[in-house]
């Protein structure tokens, strides 16, 4: 499951329905033993009375911004690796799979090998297609062949979903995981007199993993890359427009990976990309429910502690975003209703500006926010709008987005978006609007906190992100933003030479036939 791609959403968090709740509501504080083991892992451990099922769950401070050129997608790839089972869970014989899959490693190897010369060859344009099995030398074909049948034998020690099984035997609830830009987040929910069973499974994914169907899984990630980015109407358009807006930064890949790197990665790569970010130095646990503290921490130390801390610290980011010189534009033409999406450069999780970001985006957005009803309810010319501050761990961005409602062009509604956003600079919110966002945070915050999954999911990603703690500071900082920080926020991030543009047109049935010619780029406006 990807999570964090393309969304208007609280920073760097789990987005959440918010309704009609008091104006007022209570303070509140989440008291949590935090465990650090000597291998560096950290437990943070929140025990409610009361209820029957746990909300467990890890989160490894990896995601797609931690790759680099080549290996894209391996962090989405490890999501997907890490339900193959282990050494003793998922496999009917240890010793003779692994002989077979070091066998079926090297053969793998050397048919790289040919491929990357059938490769050259198509630069050099000896050859069109370097997929095309006429090009294949005989050795190739043949190393091909041995690889299928290796591949076959392989399958027979598999036993398939067993650790899956293992969980719903007994009992347990919503076995999943996710992958985001930034990190990657395991979770179940498990019976609370099970939980022994989540440290036992949990540790052994860790310290025995055997990466089974490597080949395969990385080709059923290809086919996940297909429908939700090639054979959706925008997939590929919102893909390029990643990479226009972000010139440096690695937020600009797709979480999913390009395709020719998932064509490519190998286990060998896999295996030491595992051994640095899913060392237990770079892991946070959460427990959330009904289950004794210092058992769970006997636990921790009994399971967990066996795993060894790794070769060397993952690093941080290093390739920051340049800052942008001029606004960037794109145009395309899609089976889709026309729509517009304009984005500016903004803040990070945790700056010191992101409060008032957030709240200017609540204040724009849902359908009593200033800009639906400008838009949608007042001028008619789109049919939805939205807006939002999107902050991750290195950078972030603020979005507008709206879809136009005929006959009105995406030009068009473009000119009104920017009408808009330049009345947020000259008129601050109103008293009324300033204390209507503000109690939409205390609600968003109220019911976040109440639920053992919800609260273990934002104590686990606000660790990934900065630290869990500010999950009981960041509440203060955004009832201390005044109007005029929102205003100032506005003046400071919304400048022409900071954004992006899209404009989506209907793509013409037939173009030739129908003598439809595309809209003329519309003249940038400040």
């Amino acid at each position: 499951m990807l999570i964090g791609r393309r969304r208007l959403r609280r920073s760097g968090l789990m987005a959440l329905l918010i309704g009609a709740l008091p104006a007022v509501l209570p303070a509140q504080r989440v008291e949590v033993e935090e465990l650090i083991l000597d291998n560096g892992m950290k437990f943070l451990l929140v025990a409610r009375p009361g209820d029957p099922h746990v909300a467990a769950g890890w989160v490894a401070k990896i995601g797609s911004v931690n790759e680099r050129p080549g290996v894209t997608g391996i962090a989405h790839l490890f999501e997907h690796m890490m339900f193959k089972g282990t050494s003793v869970i998922g496999t009917t014989g240890i010793e003779a799979e692994l002989e077979v899959l070091g066998e079926l490693d090297g053969a793998r190897e050397a048919a790289r090998r040919h491929q990357m010369a059938l490769i050259e060859r198509r630069r050099r344009g000896e050859i069109d297609d370097a997929d095309d099995p006429r090009h294949r030398s005989p050795e190739h074909a043949a190393l091909l062949e041995r690889i299928e049948a290796l591949e076959t034998r392989a399958r027979e020690f598999i036993v398939k979903d067993e650790l899956d099984r293992l969980y719903t035997t007994a009992g347990a609830l919503g076995l999943n995981a996710g992958t985001s830009y930034d990190f990657t987040i395991y979770y179940v929910m498990v019976p609370a007199n099970k939980l022994e069973l989540w440290f036992w499974v949990e540790s052994d994914r860790l310290l025995n993993p055997v990466f089974r169907e490597f080949y395969s899984e990385r080709a059923v990630v290809h086919e996940e890359r297909r429908l939700r980015t090639d054979s959706t109407p925008l997939g590929r358009f919102e893909e390029q427009f990643e990479s226009l807006f972000w010139q440096s930064s690695p937020y600009g890949w797709p979480i999913v990976g390009w395709p020719s790197d998932l064509e490519n990665i190998t286990r060998e790569e896999a295996l030491s990309f595992f051994d640095v970010y899913y060392a237990p130095n770079n892991l946070t646990a959460c427990l959330v429910g009904d289950f004794d503290v210092a058992q769970a921490r006997a636990w921790a130390e009994t399971y967990f502690g066996r795993l060894r801390r790794g070769p060397r610290e993952p690093e941080p980011v290093r390739t920051l975003e340049m800052p942008q010189q001029a606004e960037a534009r794109m145009i395309g033409f899609a089976d889709a209703n026309p729509s517009v999406e304009i984005r500016y450069h903004s803040v990070a999780d945790g700056h010191v500006d992101e409060p008032a970001l957030v709240l200017l985006g609540s204040a724009l957005g849902g359908r009593t926010g200033r800009l639906y009803r400008a838009l949608v309810l007042e001028r008619q010319m789109a049919t939805s709008a939205g807006a939002g501050q999107n902050g991750f761990r290195y950078e972030g961005y603020f979005e507008f987005r709206a879809q136009a409602r005929p006959p009105h062009t995406p030009e068009a509604l473009e000119q009104a978006m920017n009408e808009e956003i330049e009345r947020l600079k000259r008129e601050p919110l109103s008293d009324r609007e300033l204390e209507k966002v503000k109690n939409q945070e205390l609600a968003a915050r109220f019911r976040r906190l109440q639920s053992p999954a919800g609260l273990r999911n934002e104590l686990l990603t606000r660790d990934a992100l900065r630290v869990w703690r500010t999950i009981n500071t960041d509440g203060e900082l955004y009832q201390a933003v005044t109007a005029e920080d929102i205003r100032r926020a506005a003046e400071k991030y919304f400048r022409p030479e900071q954004r992006a543009v899209a404009l989506y047109y209907r793509r013409p049935a037939e173009p030739a036939a129908s003598g439809v010619e595309p809209p003329p780029s519309p003249a940038p406006r400040p």
